[in-house]
């Protein structure tokens, strides 16, 4: 076990943290795999030990304190520095070895990860994906605390301590009910949108950020009083010729009621890269991963 001052150890560190993240005893300490009393104990002792009171404590509720809240950020990195140390040692002994925690957002995770997961499975068969689909701002915040290892995302990502490997361009097409008066064209473009209103994703999808970018360009507006929480609800209500959308192309299904119409050049498109820390030990493996994806989605 490694020991720290005061007689802290790394497993008390991890029973704060998640109880800081869970807000509850009983929660972390099934997801710590040990008993409640237990871990309350722990850390108990761990805050006689600093002298200070890291938690406050109700019936119902956990709330981390001031103080509470600068120790479990330094514990955040003590843990991840920790897996870092033992994600080399692994990584010396096989860099393409291993359990890789990987994310997607909504509008990419269910379209993409049943065509890379298999590629990669075979290419590198010692390797264990743990997959997880989360918006782009919680796989960000998970990427930096150290409990994702890497994340595929749309540009631009902000972080000086993330490296981002480019995959593809996934084009922007539009989504028309197929007796929408657009629904017979070959292509459009600025001047056929505009006016028309678009159905958009809530607020927190990177795909209703970028959407809204083309809204601006070719002088469109949203639909004021619709939020959709899904690129299926979108695509529902367009079948429903409730509206028109962008669909990613990543994402086209086909549908009797639904024409995807692509857009004259230059497309609107998102950029898809595969993002880690640079402090990672995988990024030889994060690399070959890249190049796999590059390969399948670039032919």
């Amino acid at each position: 076990m490694i020991s720290y001052a005061y007689g802290m150890n790394l497993r008390d560190l991890k029973y704060l943290v998640a109880v800081a993240d869970n807000k509850h005893f009983g929660k972390a300490a099934k997801i710590s795999h040990v008993s409640q009393p237990a871990l309350s104990m722990q850390v108990q002792k761990l805050e006689s030990e600093l002298g200070v009171q890291l938690l406050e404590r109700t019936n119902k509720t956990v709330m981390v304190t001031e103080i509470g809240k600068d120790i479990v950020e330094r514990a955040r990195k003590i843990i991840q520095e920790t897996e870092e140390i033992k994600a080399i040692a692994k990584t010396h002994q096989d860099p393409f070895a291993g359990r890789i925690r990987l994310g997607a957002f909504p509008t990419l995770a269910p379209y993409f990860f049943p065509t890379i997961v298999p590629k990669i499975s075979k290419a590198l068969p010692k390797l264990k994906l743990f997959l997880v689909e989360e918006k782009t701002e919680q796989l960000l915040d998970q990427l930096k605390n150290g409990t994702l290892d890497a994340a595929i995302i749309a540009l631009p990502v902000h972080g000086e301590q993330l490296q981002t490997l480019p995959l593809f361009e996934d084009e922007f097409l539009l989504a028309v009910h197929a007796k929408h008066h657009l629904a017979k064209r070959k292509r459009v473009d600025q001047s056929n949108l505009e006016g028309e209103p678009l159905l958009l994703l809530e607020e927190g999808h990177c795909l209703r950020n970028h959407a809204l970018v083309v809204c601006s360009l070719m002088q469109t507006s949203e639909v004021q009083d619709f939020r959709a929480t899904s690129l299926e609800t979108l695509r529902q209500m367009v079948a429903s010729s409730i509206g028109i959308t962008l669909i990613p192309k990543i994402a086209v299904q086909k549908h009797k009621d639904i024409s995807y119409i692509p857009f004259t050049a230059p497309a609107p498109s998102r950029t898809i890269v595969l993002v880690w820390r640079k402090t990672s030990a995988r990024g030889a493996c994060f690399e070959k991963i890249g190049q796999l994806i590059h390969a399948i989605y670039m032919v």
